[in-house]
């Protein structure tokens, strides 16, 4: 899920428990709080916090995402294996440069404590397999706090066919992904997850980039990753990089074997990586909710490293993209693996209803046939950086929109808080709200 846009713009069976539906039986309706785009409003302001969680429960949701670790890995909860987030990178003031945090109050246990005032459920967002932030100038967050790191870090097959680390990378502006594959990594991430889970009153825990960086998939070329592929083939690979052309983006051929199982490994990684978070997490909380965000253009998320899927859904029958799918890339579906999705449907304005990929009903409809009923998935828009909502403007479409979605969708989920605040939508969903209020 991507926020750098709004950032910018600023300166830019139903589940129980935590996602239950309201008294009335309305589906669950959610709503994600991005921690950089957010923090101008909330960083330094327990009382907005307060004042906000109000107006979003009157509009009609029913759950919040707080995003409590950004790309740069620091953290906006208690940790004692993460270093607190006092200031998050972007542009300002026209380049680029920080916004500091000096206040000293739990912004997580401020949002439990205003959400569940104001009758919302409240879930922790946390950026998973990142760590780090880079522009002209800028070299922030673990990977650079801690130089021993930076091995963590995802090595990508780029175009000009050298092997580069995402942490010496200096052409690509933004998060450092680091690489799935390494037992260092998950460590650390499993850390943060049961931290998380310790949060008295805490109804959810939401990962989202649990997954390889999607603008290469030729990402995962570590040392780690190297020895991670070779255990799983039993063998040392005869190629390495894999893909004997550097720098893809899309697979423009079928793969061969060897490709084959780097694509099933990859996704087996985080398969497996998702199925023992999710019993470390159930294991200090049984009753927390513990769910997944990803985005609902199937037929690009090779890429990625992830297959949401259900297991038992027949790829490469039902997806011509998928033709080349083996049994055991199947067998990596996750979605029998968590409590709830988040299935981003993220569309341009114009393209709200149909049936196929490339809009939001029938990214919906396919996130219900491609779940085969494993698990509940909430589903909903980019109403920010998506083409024709940019300018805002798009107040009337949005109650289109969630019906829409809920027709088709366990419940609707709308990315970010940041685009009502900028595009003044408090009032979007017909319940209205008083801005001073």
């Amino acid at each position: 899920m991507s926020v750098g846009k709004c950032f910018l713009l600023g300166a830019l069976v139903v589940l129980l428990g935590a996602c239950a539906p309201s008294p009335s039986g309305e589906k669950p309706r959610f709503l994600w709080i991005d921690a950089a785009a957010s923090f101008p409003s909330y960083g330094n302001d327990a009382d907005s916090i307060a004042r906000d969680c109000r107006r979003i429960a009157r509009m009609g949701f029913t759950d919040i995402v707080v995003d409590v670790r950004p790309t740069s890995g620091d953290v906006l909860f208690a940790s004692t294996v993460a270093p607190a987030l006092k200031k998050v990178p972007g542009w300002v003031d026209g380049g680029w440069g920080f916004r500091e945090r000096t206040a000293d109050f739990d912004y997580l246990r401020a949002f439990i404590d205003a959400g569940h005032a104001a009758g919302l459920r409240v879930h922790a967002g946390i950026n998973v397999m990142v760590g780090g932030w880079k522009a002209p100038g800028i070299e922030h967050g673990m990977v650079y706090d801690r130089p021993e790191r930076q091995t963590w870090c995802s090595v990508d097959y780029r175009k000009d066919g050298e092997l580069v680390s995402q942490a010496l990378d200096t052409a690509t502006v933004g998060g450092r992904f680091l690489d799935p594959a390494n037992p260092e990594v998950q460590a650390f991430a499993f850390d943060l997850l049961t931290g998380l889970a310790s949060y008295e009153g805490l109804d959810g825990i939401v990962m989202d980039r649990c997954r390889y960086d999607d603008y290469a998939l030729d990402a995962g070329y570590t040392e780690a990753g190297r020895k991670a592929f070779a255990d799983f083939l039993g063998r040392e690979p005869e190629r390495w990089p894999v893909f004997a052309e550097p720098g893809h983006i899309f697979l423009d051929k079928t793969p061969d074997a060897l490709e084959t199982q780097w694509l099933t490994f990859r996704c087996r990684v985080i398969h497996d990586f998702v199925a023992k978070a999710a019993d470390k997490v159930h294991a200090v909380n049984p009753d927390l909710r513990f769910g997944i965000y990803v985005g609902a253009w199937f037929s690009e998320y090779y890429r990625s490293g992830v297959n949401w899927t259900s297991p038992s859904y027949d790829l490469a029958k039902e997806e011509p993209t998928y033709a080349w799918a083996t049994p055991e890339y199947q067998a990596t579906g996750l979605a029998d693996l968590v409590d709830f999705m988040l299935l981003g449907t993220y569309c341009p304005a114009a393209n709200v209803h149909g049936g196929t990929e490339k809009t939001m009903e029938g990214y919906a409809k396919l996130g219900r046939k491609r779940l085969a009923g494993d698990v509940p998935f909430f589903a909903g828009p980019d109403i920010g950086n998506e083409k024709g909502f940019e300018r805002g403007g798009r107040g009337d479409l949005l109650p289109e929109i969630r019906e829409t979605i809920l027709q088709e969708a366990d419940g609707f989920f709308l990315f970010d808080l940041c685009h009502i605040r900028m595009f003044d939508y408090w009032d979007a969903f017909g319940t209205g709200s008083n801005p001073a209020d």
